[in-house]
Parts: structure tokens; C-alpha cells; sequence
């Protein structure tokens, strides 16, 4: 036989394209179509519905910018089609390869009632199957013209990405607006046609299943009357029944598909639109699950849910109704899909307690999986918090990002910093917006990493990001492809129940320690930086506000503002979502933030202040106020008291060279006429620590222009080039006094300007370094860099609920591969007995280095480097423009424990008030080693107090915590404050609880006090 398969392959392509799928609608009539465009914001849909309408028809521009306009469509059914099925066919001038990103519309009918939505890939509404004729239609579209941010070419600068910025010049042009015939036969061959086509192309050229393919195509297009499709669809589609039949073969790969609509929160759209994206998925998906009963959709993200429960409530008793079904299913269980980077050990784990118990308490549903696809890497501390929350499993599918290596798994065990492991799944489809696509489904069963041990993976199936979710075709692609011969095969299952079935197959899955280390968008840990700062700041006065909120509702009888707390909370937990800390958002979303931010410090400094007069009382002592978790200055962690000077004085002289000395005891810190730190000697160790021929504070600039993804990442290659900023304008001593003295250092760089405060205080062995840069260069990386003359192999740097080590060499290429990573307070490098801390208030991003130096005793540098500020133009072309703050400080002679103390050291201030005198802590630890991160009441109201320590050291701890109340009994709990035996075992005695912590190890208590239930 003639090989004739290319013939026939293009043949389909063409007759598909050309004939059939135009066969879909053989006729149409326009309908009537006019438009009130709404001033600014959107509107209340009753506020749309009741306005003024103009005439408008299609070929007309509509649409500025961000702008939302409502059409209203009105037609009759022509009797004529009576007893066929008719649909309305909307078109705003969409472009169907960009489903997500960019118009789309929630259709009413005239009494406000939503319908579904439509989009560049979903341009229906049904009015019937089959209809009478003579049928009056009328719907609403609240229709929003958000423009292409991200263009067929990609990463240009715009000015779309900020209403204030973008104008009014129309994007878009109406298409169709009209009333057809659905063929209902046509679209079925549609779907079997794809099906098999696709599969065909992913089969090998030799496989004989191929061939049957290719044969029973080829009859079916014979079939077709080109010039009469609709009345032989029938008769092709009889040709291809035997081929769909055949049963897919006993080894064949398994798929759990789960409709999905991953929705960022906040991307190339503010988030004020995402409220409308998430109302127009959800109505569709639920129309969907009406009609397909095999159908399950999952929707992550509980801040989502409350979106629509508040702005769309006929929406939400759609989704309520749904879930109770349970096909419509709440995923994930955090407030949304964070970033896992950055966030601190606190905020990491309120966004599983927030958004386990929103699920909870709306639908009675508890997540036993973690549902983050699209996360830049999950930080090694993730695995106890997930556990910790009541869940079990992760779900993710970002690390096939990868640049450079490929991770050996897809399914396996993940292992913590303290030992904790969760089952967690890859989808080898490596995609969350699986289509349902031949070549998909055969790439997932290829590329499964664990075969002949296990079958199962995941498919999440449906348009994302900027949403849309599952489509009809999906589904039916889907349904041909349950049990399909030389297919992998397909079911609709929850993700509870393919996890389960995953982790059965698989109980001794292998196990991957330490982070999941995304090598990709690596920039994200210093774009937009006073986004980091805000998260940062609220972070830590969240932390104070329930401290001391919790210790005046104890001790003083102070409100505690249960409600203000879970809103502010939920606040900063939504911008943590994975695309506005991370910085890549458009600047509307960074615009925003940062005035939320704002809103958010004020309110909560407000909550501060009002606990702390609870406390205080009248008076007029100058008090210190500590809300850090270790002793400073004669004040206990967690009390108010008079501050104790410690150690020697602190002098300052100039250096002959130029520039000056610090000392106090116990440092000497040498700042040269460049203003540069030339020498940071530890008198007691009696040890340098600026590596020989050095300086340290140096700040280094780099270009910055990565190859694609400006916002999220750096490659490699921006370290070939760097220029020293060692040209100083001024090197003059500020202020000195016997407690502290600084250096002032003022550079000017570019269009830009810093200026450094260095300052040495009484009693301290740390260098502070204070850093205002007004910022006005493009496309450039500053960093601030510290080369020490460490010889270490490895370097700890903190992150949730402890730390983690990398190395500082480059051996293999997964190690090269993490040339800039995530800290939260500390970097520390160590020798045996001796070690470096470098700590911060508000950066993340940084890098590690090592070089051996050919200086006659070849000592090793190991360089620390900070990343303060970047200047990408994608999605925003004015990224970091202006003034920023950065505190950091140098610790020499540092041990971890150091390191973990004066981390939040920088980042609580102690605060000064005046008082009648001194108030105790209400809880206090005897180790050092044991970290209070959270002092808060309980909260289900009912008075107890609940306390949240880790083991902070990365060893054994004993630890005995003392309250500063009567104690009445004392339990450990999940994060959601529920009892638990996970815990360690707890001995009270009296107001002491004593217990013995594994190296890293997170307990909650929940302590009740005496007579207060």
C-alpha cells in the first residue's frame, strides 16, 4: 500500500478548518445591540442594567482601557427553527488565543439573574435545545475591556498597566452578535475528529493503531459532502464509531482530569477585576456541571470564594449548592496560592488557618492536599506547616519551569527541615491549564517519571490565569478519551480521591529533602521592593498587635479586637498572593499595595498603641517595650521595662587615611575615606572578618536585562558585567555619643543617589547599616556586598519556622543552578567556632559565592551579597522608581543562635513609652533555642491564650514555658488551634509546661486560664 498519510493528515487539517467547523452554525440572525459605557469603576449590575443604552452595531469600537461597558442584546427565535437547538453567538472581538487576557463578559438576564460568561474560547449561550420559535431573547453583558498586557510579542513596556496611565483609546471591535442553529451532529464530529487526529499524530508512524486511525479518518472525510456538511455529519461520524470503541490497553496510563481554572488573584489585572473573573469562571463552571454529570471542577484560594459570596451572591448559592454535591470542589486550603518563599513563619501558616477555615465553616469541607500550581518553589520549612494544618499532600506544577535540571519525579514523598514528609504530586502534563489535547495526554504518559512503580497523575483541565476554566469540548474530548486505545486513559475525579488512589499504589514513593528550588524567576525575591517592605512591616506588627492585644486583654481586662485582627490578617495574606509579593504584577496592583500597606500599618500601630496604654497605665517612666522573642537590654521578651545600658562605651576617631574608626569593646570597625568597611575585627575571638584585600558594604551594580520574564527573573549571565560603586561625595562622622556612632556615607550613581548610615552601638556586636537609595536607573541589579574570610562549604539561611543549608560551591549544576535564593532575617556562614551573620528588615534575595584567594596563605573569601533594588519594565515600566529604606547589620562572631536573635532584632524595633512602670510577659521560654512566634487569645473567643514556638537552632531543646497567669490546663493543637496528639508530651506544674523539641519542631499550646470557663 501506498504510504498516503501525510496526504490524509493535511487533508484533515484543511477540511476541518475550511468546512466543518464553519458547519457548526449554519444559520444566523443578528440580534439588536446597545451599549452604556460606565463612568470609572464598575458599577452594581442594577446600576448597568437601568442605564441608558445606545444603538451600536457590530464593526464598532468599544472599550478603553480597563473600562467596563454594557451591552444589551435583545432578538426573537425565528419560527422557522422551531424544534432545534439555537444559541446566541457572542463575539466582543475576541482573539482566541488569549482566553484570559483580555475582554470578557458575565451575561444577565433583564432581572439581573447571571447566566454564564463569555470568552475567547466560550462565545455561547444556549436559549434552547430544542426551541418553539418566536422566542423573545434579552441578556446584559457587563462586558470589561482589559487590554493585552501580555502581548504575541511578550515583555514590552506599557503603559496599559495602569488605568492612570493607559487611556481611552478603544481596544476592541464587536464581531458577532447574533441568533444561530447549533448543530448539534457537527460538533460531536468536531470532537471525534480532534480526538482521533491528535492521537494519530502522538502515535508512533509504525504503530498499526496509527494506521487504523488514519484509515477510518480518511472514510470519514470521504463521507462528508463538502458543499452539505450538516446532513452527512451523521454518516462520517458512523466511520469513526469503531475506532473510539476500541478499549485502551491494561499498561495504559491513568489520568485523574479535574476542571480548573487557575485564577491569579492579582497579575496583569488589579484585583478589583479579579473579583469580577472569579464571579464570571464560577458561573460557568456551574452551568457546566448541570449539564455534564461526570463532570468535577476544584477552585483553590478561600479569598475567592468570599470575592464572590460578597460582590456575586446569586453566584455563590450556585457554588454552595455545587459543593454540597460535591462536584464543585474547595481545593487547597489556603487563603490563596502564596508565594511559600517569602512569607514569614507566621503568615505561612494563617494562610492554611484562614483558609481551612473559611472551607470549614461555609462548607463543612476540610483539604487534606496543599494546591499551589503555580508557585516560584516551596521553601524547605512548607512540609511541618502543611502537616501542622491538618493536610497531607501538594500539588504543584511549577518546578517543570526549570531552566536547567530536570527533577527526577512526579510523584514522591517531600521531607522538611525537621523531618516531616507529605506525598506530593507533579502532574507530568506539566501544565494547569490542560486543554484535553492529544499531544497533552500523550506527553503526560511519556513523561511520568515513575512508571513501572506507579500509573497515576493529574491533570488540572481548563483556560487559567487570568481564568476561564473548562470548556464543553474539553469535556467531550474527555469522555472520548475514558478508554481509548492507544490513549492514555481519562476520568473526572476530585483531588481527594486521586491522591488517595496515588498514595496506594505508591507507599514507598522516594523522597526529596530540602526545598524545591525553582530555577526560574529568581528575580521575584527583589522586584518591587516596597511591595516586600509592606509584607515585611505588617508581618511584624502583626506579630505585635496580638502580643500585645492578647497580654492587655490578660492582664489589663483591654477588648481584644478579634475582628480587626482577621481583617487586617486577610489583607496581608491576599497580598502575598504569588504574583503581587513576588513583584510581578502590573503597577496598578503595586500602586495599590503599597496604599494598602499604608492603611495597614496605621490601623495596626493604632491597635498597638491602645494595648500598650492598657498596659502602661498613667505615668511618666520611660519604658522599653520588646516585642522580639529574646532578652535585649535588661527587657524580657514580650514585657515593658527601663532599659539597661550595656557594655563599654563606644568611640569614634579618624583614621589617618581617611575615613574613621568605630570601636566598643567588642568590635573595631574600620571605615575607609570611600566609606567602605576595610576591617570588622572581633576583639574577643580576636578575628577579622572582611576577607583580606576586601571591603565590605560594598555596593555593586550590574545590568539587568534577562531574556525573557523581566519582572521574575535573572539569568545567569547578568554577573559578567558589574560596576563598583566605591566613589563617594561625602565620608563625615554624624551623630556620636557614648551609646552609639555613625558614619555617614553619601554616593550619587547614574540618575540615582544613596545615602548610608553606619552605626556602632554600645554593647552590640553588629555593624547597622542604614540605606536610603532614591532609585532612578533602568534595567540595572544593586546589590550590597560583604566578602568575609569564612572557609565554609555551606551557608544557613533562615526560612519558615527555621532554617536551611546551601552550598556555597558550585559542583554539580543543581547546585550552580541557585545562583540567587531566598532568606528571610539571616544569611550565616560559619567555620568550626566561629561564624558571620548578615541580617535584614526587609530584603529576600540574595547570592553566596566563594573564591580562593592567591594571597600567599590561600584563604578563602566566601562573599555574601544582599539584592536591594531592580528596574525591569515588564509589566511595569516604572518598577522601583524613587526613594526606598533597607536596614541590614553585619554580626561578626556570630553563632546560629545569634543569628536567629539579631534577625529580629532589626526587624522589632523596641518602642519607648512612658508608664506607670513595668508589665511582665505573659508567656516567657528558658531556652534560647525556643522561639515564641505567635502570642495571641484564641481564636474561637473563648479567652484562652494560644502560643506558637519552634525549635529555632536546628537541634534538641528542653524548654520550660512560664505564664504569667494562673494556669489551667495546657494542650498542644494544630494550627487551627484544634487538640492534637502530634505534639510532644507536655508536663505542667503549676503555670510551667515543660517539654523536649525536636530540631525545628512547630507546637502550638492552648493555654486555659484559671476561672475563665
Amino acid at each position: 500500500m501506498h504510504d498516503d498519510r501525510a496526504l490524509i493528515e493535511a487533508r484533515l487539517k484543511r477540511v476541518l478548518d475550511e468546512r466543518i467547523r464553519p458547519a457548526l452554525y449554519p444559520e444566523s440572525v443578528p440580534l439588536n445591540v446597545a451599549a452604556w459605557v460606565a463612568p470609572g469603576e464598575p458599577v452594581a449590575v442594577a446600576e448597568g442594567l437601568a442605564a441608558p443604552h445606545t444603538p451600536v452595531a457590530v464593526g464598532d469600537a468599544w472599550g478603553a482601557p480597563w473600562g467596563t461597558t454594557w451591552f444589551k442584546v435583545q432578538g426573537e427565535v425565528p419560527r422557522a427553527w422551531a424544534g432545534r437547538t439555537v444559541e446566541a453567538v457572542l463575539d466582543l472581538g475576541f482573539d482566541e488565543r488569549m482566553p484570559g487576557f483580555q475582554c470578557e463578559a458575565l451575561v444577565h438576564l433583564p432581572d439581573g439573574t447571571p447566566v454564564k460568561a463569555i470568552n475567547p474560547r466560550n462565545q455561547w449561550v444556549r436559549v434552547g435545545a430544542p426551541v418553539r420559535g418566536g422566542e423573545h431573547v434579552e441578556w446584559h453583558l457587563e462586558a470589561a475591556s482589559n487590554p493585552v498586557i501580555l502581548d504575541v510579542h511578550p515583555f514590552q513596556p506599557t503603559p496599559l498597566g495602569d488605568r492612570e496611565t493607559a487611556g481611552d483609546e478603544p481596544q476592541y471591535r464587536l464581531a458577532r452578535m447574533d441568533l444561530a442553529v447549533f448543530d448539534t451532529e457537527v460538533w460531536e464530529l468536531i470532537q471525534d475528529l480532534e480526538v482521533l487526529g491528535e492521537l494519530m499524530m502522538e502515535l508512533a508512524v509504525d504503530s498499526p493503531r496509527r494506521w487504523e486511525l488514519l484509515r477510518a479518518v480518511g472514510r470519514a472525510l470521504d463521507a462528508v459532502d463538502l458543499q452539505d456538511v450538516n446532513s452527512t455529519a451523521t454518516a462520517a461520524r458512523s466511520e469513526l464509531r469503531e475506532v473510539l470503541a476500541a478499549p485502551a490497553g491494561a499498561s495504559a496510563h491513568r489520568i485523574s482530569a479535574v476542571g480548573h481554572a487557575h485564577i491569579d488573584s492579582a497579575w496583569l489585572w488589579p484585583l478589583r477585576e479579579t473579583v469580577r473573573k472569579v464571579a464570571r469562571t464560577a458561573s460557568n463552571m456551574t452551568a457546566l456541571l448541570e449539564d455534564e454529570p461526570e463532570f468535577v471542577y476544584a477552585m483553590s484560594q478561600a479569598q475567592q470564594y468570599a470575592w464572590i459570596k460578597e460582590h456575586r451572591p446569586e453566584v455563590y448559592a450556585k457554588v454552595k449548592k455545587a459543593v454540597a454535591e460535591g462536584r464543585f470542589v474547595p481545593a487547597g486550603g489556603m487563603w490563596v496560592e502564596s508565594d511559600t518563599n517569602m512569607p514569614g513563619s507566621e503568615a505561612m501558616a494563617r494562610q492554611f488557618v484562614h483558609g481551612k477555615r473559611f472551607f470549614l465553616e461555609e462548607f463543612g469541607v476540610e483539604n487534606d492536599e496543599a494546591w499551589l500550581p503555580d508557585t516560584f518553589g516551596f521553601a524547605a520549612g512548607l512540609p511541618q506547616i502543611i502537616k501542622s494544618a491538618g493536610s497531607k499532600w501538594l500539588l504543584t506544577q511549577k518546578i517543570s519551569w526549570s531552566q536547567i535540571n530536570a527533577f527526577p519525579h512526579h510523584t514522591f514523598r517531600w521531607e522538611g527541615i525537621d523531618g516531616t514528609r507529605i506525598f506530593t504530586h507533579f502532574p507530568p502534563v506539566d501544565t494547569y491549564n490542560c486543554q484535553m489535547a492529544g499531544r497533552e495526554i500523550a506527553h503526560a504518559a511519556r513523561n511520568f517519571k515513575d512508571k513501572g512503580v506507579a500509573r497515576h497523575s493529574l491533570a488540572p483541565t481548563g483556560w487559567g490565569d487570568g481564568g476561564g476554566g473548562t470548556t464543553r469540548e474539553m469535556i467531550a474530548k474527555a469522555r472520548r478519551l475514558r478508554d481509548l486505545d492507544g490513549s492514555a486513559t481519562v476520568e473526572w475525579e476530585r483531588p481527594a480521591d486521586f491522591f488517595a488512589k496515588a498514595e496506594a499504589e505508591y507507599p514507598h514513593a522516594p523522597v526529596w529533602v530540602g526545598e524545591l528550588y525553582l530555577e526560574l524567576h529568581r528575580a521575584t525575591l527583589t522586584s518591587q521592593a516596597r511591595t516586600k517592605r509592606g509584607n515585611r512591616r505588617s508581618e511584624q506588627l502583626l506579630r505585635e498587635a496580638e502580643l500585645w492585644s492578647a497580654t492587655a486583654a490578660v492582664a489589663a481586662r483591654h477588648p481584644y479586637p478579634y475582628a480587626e485582627l482577621d481583617r487586617v490578617w486577610k489583607t496581608v495574606l491576599l497580598h502575598q498572593f504569588h504574583d503581587i509579593l513576588p513583584g510581578s504584577s502590573i503597577a496598578w496592583v503595586h500602586r495599590e499595595a503599597e496604599q494598602t500597606y499604608a492603611a495597614v500599618a496605621a490601623e495596626l500601630e493604632g491597635i498597638i498603641a491602645a494595648a500598650l496604654a492598657a498596659l502602661a497605665g498613667g505615668g511618666g517612666a520611660e519604658l522599653a517595650v520588646n516585642s522580639a522573642p529574646h532578652t535585649r537590654a535588661g527587657v524580657a521578651a514580650g514585657a515593658v521595662a527601663p532599659l539597661v545600658a550595656e557594655g563599654p562605651e563606644v568611640s569614634a576617631v579618624a583614621r589617618p587615611a581617611g575615613g574613621f574608626t568605630l570601636t566598643n569593646g567588642l568590635l573595631r570597625i574600620e571605615i575607609d575615606d570611600r566609606g567602605l568597611v576595610v576591617s570588622a575585627y572581633d576583639r574577643t575571638a580576636e578575628r577579622e572578618t572582611v576577607a583580606r584585600g576586601g571591603a565590605a558594604n560594598l555596593l555593586q551594580i550590574h545590568p539587568d536585562f534577562p531574556n525573557m520574564w523581566d519582572a521574575w527573573d535573572v539569568d545567569a549571565f547578568y554577573r559578567n558585567v558589574v560596576t563598583d560603586l566605591t566613589d563617594a561625595d561625602e565620608v563625615v562622622l554624624g551623630e556620636a555619643s557614648p551609646d552609639a556612632a555613625t558614619v555617614r556615607v553619601t554616593r550619587t550613581f547614574g540618575n540615582s543617589r544613596v545615602v548610608q548610615s553606619l552605626t556602632l552601638a554600645r554593647g552590640q556586636r553588629r555593624l547597622d547599616i542604614d540605606t536610603e537609595v532614591d532609585w532612578h536607573e533602568t534595567e540595572k541589579f544593586l546589590k550590597a556586598a560583604f566578602p568575609l574570610d569564612i572557609h565554609a562549604e555551606r551557608y544557613a539561611a533562615e526560612t519558615q519556622f527555621g532554617h536551611l543549608y546551601r552550598p556555597t560551591h558550585t559542583n554539580t549544576s543543581w547546585e550552580a543552578a541557585k545562583f540567587e535564593a531566598c532568606a528571610h532575617r539571616f544569611v550565616h556562614v560559619e567555620e568550626p567556632g566561629w561564624g558571620v551573620a548578615l541580617v535584614n528588615d526587609a530584603t529576600y534575595g540574595h547570592d553566596v559565592t566563594r573564591t580562593v584567594r592567591d594571597d600567599g596563605d590561600l584563604g578563602t573569601t566566601t562573599t555574601v551579597r544582599l539584592s536591594l533594588l531592580r528596574a525591569p519594565r515588564f509589566p511595569d515600566p516604572e518598577t522601583d522608581q524613587g526613594l526606598h529604606r533597607f536596614r541590614y547589620a553585619l554580626v561578626p562572631g556570630a553563632a546560629i543562635g545569634d543569628a536567629v536573635r539579631e534577625g529580629h532584632r532589626i526587624n522589632l524595633p523596641e518602642r519607648r513609652i512612658t508608664g506607670a512602670g513595668a508589665v511582665a510577659p505573659l508567656v516567657t521560654v528558658d531556652n534560647d533555642a525556643t522561639v515564641v512566634t505567635a502570642v495571641k487569645l484564641a481564636d474561637d473567643a473563648c479567652g484562652d491564650v494560644i502560643v506558637r514556638l519552634h525549635e529555632a537552632h536546628g537541634g534538641r531543646a528542653r524548654t520550660t514555658l512560664t505564664t504569667g497567669f494562673e494556669l489551667a490546663d495546657a494542650v498542644t493543637t494544630d494550627l487551627l488551634e484544634r487538640p492534637t496528639d502530634d505534639g510532644p508530651a507536655l508536663e505542667r506544674h503549676g503555670n510551667t509546661v515543660r517539654m523536649r523539641l525536636r530540631p525545628f519542631q512547630i507546637v502550638t499550646l492552648r493555654l486555659t486560664r484559671a476561672g475563665e470557663r
